[in-house]
């Protein structure tokens, strides 16, 4: 499982950013209401494609595009690590999402580095036309409303958080749809000795260190309910963000998510 895709400089990648902020940037309203687009890159630290897309996952969690807000996921799967370097941040369960949306969207097979935005379309995660194209149809998306509040959090005890999403309602196609909540890291580095990036400082965002599903809502209901997750005791709770999304069953579209900070700066 390999990508054919040649690497792109940093600046071509960001160019995408840089013209859809120029084509839409009239100041934001007075109420920030944005269109939540979740948008999961699969990677990994031993594929030699993938830093242009990690760097590209980096822009768009600046926020570049107005009345958007760019949710992101950093996934790193575990299928590269035979090759001289063991990702520090990958692990099994997310090559397995990769398949899930690999069957879905009828693939001969997964690659790095993949980009799908919400639930919905899949290209290869540093091409900035394919990438322009799905977030403008995403943006046009109506979304359920999801809010995600922080309750505590702690090394030992773990996080406890509240979960509430918006009804169900029809227009969604949907006769349920599962609820997911990610911990992920706000920022990650490895200074790579071994596979195809030796040599390199690697930096990530929002890098996944647990996904659990922690929920079903049903066609014409909500969800509103606490939340307990367990916390790697090593990791510093100053650099870990939540994210809540709702999903179709099977790995299909996106109908809702959110992403709030543990430690607001």
């Amino acid at each position: 499982m390999t990508t054919k895709v040649a690497l792109l400089s940093l600046a071509a990648v960001l160019s995408l950013t840089a013209g859809m902020v120029a084509r839409g940037a009239d100041p934001p309203a007075e109420a920030d209401v944005r269109t939540p687009i979740l948008v999961e890159l699969f990677t990994s630290e031993g594929c030699s494609s993938c830093p242009p897309a990690d760097r590209f996952l980096e822009a768009l969690d600046r926020q570049p595009v107005p009345k958007v807000q760019m949710i992101v996921l950093s996934e790193h799967v575990d299928y590269w690590n035979h090759i001289g370097w063991k990702d520090p941040y990958s692990a099994h369960s997310y090559s397995e999402r990769q398949d899930g949306y690999g069957r879905r969207f009828g693939l001969d097979s997964v690659y790095t580095p993949q980009m799908v935005v919400d639930g919905a379309t899949q290209f290869v995660g540093s091409d900035p036309s394919l990438a322009e194209k799905a977030f403008a149809k995403a943006a046009t998306v109506s979304k359920m409303p999801v809010h995600l509040s922080l309750l505590s959090s702690g090394p030992s005890a773990g996080l406890r958080a509240h979960l509430d999403t918006g009804t169900l309602t029809p227009s969604f196609s949907a006769r349920d749809a599962e609820v997911y909540i990610a911990v992920a890291l706000n920022h990650a580095e490895s200074q790579v000795s071994g596979g195809e990036n030796t040599g390199h400082k690697l930096t990530h965002v929002s890098v996944v260190r647990s996904l659990t599903k922690v929920g079903v809502v049903k066609r014409g209901q909500e969800l509103s309910q606490d939340v307990q997750l367990k916390l790697d005791p090593a990791l510093d709770t100053r650099n870990l963000r939540l994210i809540a999304f709702v999903q179709e069953p099977k790995q299909g579209r996106i109908l809702g998510a959110t992403m709030v900070p543990v430690s607001p700066n």
